[in-house]
Protein backbone atom coordinates (compact mmCIF):
# COMPACT_ATOMS: atom_id res chain seq x y z
CA UNK A 1 0.00 0.00 0.00
CA UNK A 2 1.16 3.43 -0.61
CA UNK A 3 1.25 6.09 2.11
CA UNK A 4 -0.23 8.88 0.55
CA UNK A 5 -3.69 8.98 2.09
CA UNK A 6 -2.22 7.97 4.83
CA UNK A 7 -0.13 10.95 5.17
CA UNK A 8 -3.22 13.02 4.35
CA UNK A 9 -5.43 11.65 6.80
CA UNK A 10 -3.32 12.07 10.00
CA UNK A 11 -2.31 15.73 8.31
CA UNK A 12 -6.08 16.39 8.31
CA UNK A 13 -7.00 15.17 11.82
CA UNK A 14 -4.03 17.19 13.35
CA UNK A 15 -5.18 20.24 11.80
CA UNK A 16 -8.46 19.75 12.96
CA UNK A 17 -7.24 19.06 16.54
CA UNK A 18 -5.60 21.91 16.60
CA UNK A 19 -8.75 24.06 15.69
CA UNK A 20 -11.09 22.25 17.96
CA UNK A 21 -8.53 23.88 20.63
CA UNK A 22 -8.71 27.36 19.75
CA UNK A 23 -12.35 26.95 19.85
CA UNK A 24 -12.26 25.90 23.30
CA UNK A 25 -10.86 29.12 24.25
CA UNK A 26 -13.73 31.25 25.50
CA UNK A 27 -13.36 35.50 24.30
CA UNK A 28 -13.40 37.00 27.83
CA UNK A 29 -16.00 39.64 28.34
CA UNK A 30 -14.38 43.02 28.88
CA UNK A 31 -12.11 44.80 26.81
CA UNK A 32 -9.30 45.60 29.70
CA UNK A 33 -5.77 42.96 30.46
CA UNK A 34 -7.98 42.73 33.58
CA UNK A 35 -10.91 40.36 31.29
CA UNK A 36 -7.50 38.46 30.05
CA UNK A 37 -6.75 36.49 33.34
CA UNK A 38 -9.30 34.32 33.61
CA UNK A 39 -8.09 32.76 30.74
CA UNK A 40 -4.71 33.07 30.86
CA UNK A 41 -4.25 28.94 32.42
CA UNK A 42 -6.79 27.57 29.24
CA UNK A 43 -4.23 29.88 27.40
CA UNK A 44 -1.40 27.92 28.88
CA UNK A 45 -2.04 24.82 28.07
CA UNK A 46 -3.27 25.46 24.66
CA UNK A 47 0.19 26.35 23.87
CA UNK A 48 1.89 23.86 25.10
CA UNK A 49 -0.64 21.79 23.46
CA UNK A 50 0.02 23.65 20.15
CA UNK A 51 3.38 23.00 20.40
CA UNK A 52 3.08 18.88 21.11
CA UNK A 53 0.67 18.24 17.92
CA UNK A 54 3.03 20.51 16.27
CA UNK A 55 6.23 18.57 17.35
CA UNK A 56 3.96 14.91 16.79
CA UNK A 57 3.23 16.51 12.99
CA UNK A 58 6.63 17.26 12.11
CA UNK A 59 7.92 13.84 12.96
CA UNK A 60 5.26 11.86 11.95
CA UNK A 61 6.00 13.88 8.29
CA UNK A 62 9.37 12.41 8.57
CA UNK A 63 8.57 9.50 9.58
CA UNK A 64 6.63 8.76 6.70
CA UNK A 65 9.24 10.11 4.39
CA UNK A 66 11.82 7.28 5.52
CA UNK A 67 9.61 4.55 4.62
CA UNK A 68 8.10 3.99 0.81
CA UNK A 69 4.77 1.39 1.63
CA UNK A 70 3.12 0.68 4.55
CA UNK A 71 0.72 -2.19 5.57
CA UNK A 72 -2.49 -2.81 7.07
CA UNK A 73 -0.71 -3.19 10.69
CA UNK A 74 0.31 0.39 10.01
CA UNK A 75 -2.83 1.58 9.57
CA UNK A 76 -4.06 0.42 12.60
CA UNK A 77 -0.93 1.88 14.47
CA UNK A 78 -1.34 5.29 12.78
CA UNK A 79 -4.92 5.01 13.64
CA UNK A 80 -4.29 4.52 17.76
CA UNK A 81 -1.54 7.09 17.70
CA UNK A 82 -4.48 9.64 16.29
CA UNK A 83 -6.62 8.38 19.04
CA UNK A 84 -4.28 9.17 21.85
CA UNK A 85 -3.76 13.10 20.04
CA UNK A 86 -7.40 13.32 19.80
CA UNK A 87 -7.49 13.52 23.22
CA UNK A 88 -4.99 16.24 23.75
CA UNK A 89 -7.86 18.91 23.33
CA UNK A 90 -10.13 17.81 26.32
CA UNK A 91 -6.86 16.99 28.63
CA UNK A 92 -5.46 20.58 27.24
CA UNK A 93 -8.65 22.33 28.34
CA UNK A 94 -9.48 20.48 31.73
CA UNK A 95 -6.39 21.48 32.38
CA UNK A 96 -6.38 24.56 31.96
CA UNK A 97 -10.25 25.17 32.92
CA UNK A 98 -8.75 23.92 36.72
CA UNK A 99 -5.67 26.35 36.76
CA UNK A 100 -3.20 23.02 37.07
CA UNK A 101 -5.07 21.00 39.80
CA UNK A 102 -3.13 17.74 40.23
CA UNK A 103 -5.98 15.05 38.47
CA UNK A 104 -5.88 17.05 35.49
CA UNK A 105 -1.92 17.27 35.11
CA UNK A 106 -1.95 14.00 35.77
CA UNK A 107 -4.02 13.20 33.15
CA UNK A 108 -2.85 15.55 30.84
CA UNK A 109 0.94 13.62 31.66
CA UNK A 110 -0.94 10.02 31.05
CA UNK A 111 -2.07 11.10 27.36
CA UNK A 112 1.07 12.29 26.58
CA UNK A 113 2.88 8.94 27.77
CA UNK A 114 0.26 7.10 25.48
CA UNK A 115 0.67 9.68 22.78
CA UNK A 116 4.91 8.97 23.07
CA UNK A 117 3.85 4.81 23.34
CA UNK A 118 1.57 4.69 20.65
CA UNK A 119 4.35 6.75 18.24
CA UNK A 120 6.98 4.04 19.37
CA UNK A 121 4.47 1.43 18.49
CA UNK A 122 4.02 2.72 14.89
CA UNK A 123 7.74 3.35 14.41
CA UNK A 124 8.00 -0.24 15.24
CA UNK A 125 5.49 -1.35 12.80
CA UNK A 126 6.99 1.06 10.19
CA UNK A 127 10.41 -1.04 11.11
CA UNK A 128 8.93 -4.25 10.54
CA UNK A 129 7.20 -3.38 6.78
CA UNK A 130 10.90 -2.07 5.80
CA UNK A 131 13.67 -4.27 7.77
CA UNK A 132 16.06 -3.80 10.54
CA UNK A 133 18.21 -3.40 8.21
CA UNK A 134 16.27 -0.30 6.58
CA UNK A 135 16.84 3.53 6.74
CA UNK A 136 14.10 4.21 8.86
CA UNK A 137 15.73 1.60 11.82
CA UNK A 138 18.94 2.97 10.97
CA UNK A 139 17.47 6.11 11.82
CA UNK A 140 15.23 5.22 15.07
CA UNK A 141 18.31 3.64 16.18
CA UNK A 142 17.85 2.91 20.06
CA UNK A 143 15.80 5.86 20.41
CA UNK A 144 17.21 7.57 23.65
CA UNK A 145 15.09 10.74 23.03
CA UNK A 146 11.62 8.75 22.94
CA UNK A 147 12.79 6.82 25.82
CA UNK A 148 13.45 9.73 28.18
CA UNK A 149 10.07 11.36 27.09
CA UNK A 150 8.86 8.28 28.08
CA UNK A 151 10.54 8.32 31.16
CA UNK A 152 9.66 12.10 31.98
CA UNK A 153 6.39 11.46 31.74
CA UNK A 154 6.08 9.02 33.97
CA UNK A 155 7.70 11.08 36.67
CA UNK A 156 5.28 14.39 35.63
CA UNK A 157 2.58 12.03 36.59
CA UNK A 158 4.15 10.94 39.90
CA UNK A 159 4.99 14.69 40.73
CA UNK A 160 1.40 15.96 39.58
CA UNK A 161 0.58 14.68 43.14
CA UNK A 162 3.45 16.29 44.77
CA UNK A 163 4.06 19.79 42.94
CA UNK A 164 2.08 20.24 39.94
CA UNK A 165 4.32 23.04 38.73
CA UNK A 166 7.54 21.10 38.66
CA UNK A 167 5.40 18.47 36.80
CA UNK A 168 4.04 20.71 34.34
CA UNK A 169 8.18 22.12 34.12
CA UNK A 170 8.89 18.36 32.85
CA UNK A 171 6.46 18.44 30.81
CA UNK A 172 7.55 21.70 29.12
CA UNK A 173 11.35 20.39 29.03
CA UNK A 174 10.25 17.13 26.98
CA UNK A 175 8.53 19.59 24.49
CA UNK A 176 12.11 22.13 24.49
CA UNK A 177 13.66 18.71 23.98
CA UNK A 178 11.84 18.04 20.66
CA UNK A 179 11.83 21.65 19.43
CA UNK A 180 14.22 20.86 17.75
CA UNK A 181 12.86 18.34 14.58
CA UNK A 182 14.37 15.02 15.27
CA UNK A 183 16.82 14.93 12.36
CA UNK A 184 17.70 11.19 12.52
CA UNK A 185 15.56 10.34 9.62
CA UNK A 186 16.41 13.36 7.62
CA UNK A 187 20.21 13.15 7.70
CA UNK A 188 19.21 9.17 7.22
CA UNK A 189 17.37 9.97 3.76
CA UNK A 190 20.43 12.18 2.81
CA UNK A 191 23.02 10.10 3.55
CA UNK A 192 20.80 6.95 1.57
CA UNK A 193 20.42 9.24 -1.18
CA UNK A 194 24.00 10.07 -1.52
CA UNK A 195 25.04 6.10 -1.44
Amino acid sequence: MTKNRLEAFSDGVIAILITIMVLEMKVPHGANWEALRPILPVFISYVLSFVYLGIYWQNHHHLLQAVKQISGGTLWANTHLLFWLSLLPFASGWMGENNFQPLPVALYGAILLCCALAYWILARVLIKVHGHDSVLAKAIGRDVKGNISMAFYLLGIGLSFVNRWLACAVYVIVAVMWLVPDKRIEKSLIADASS
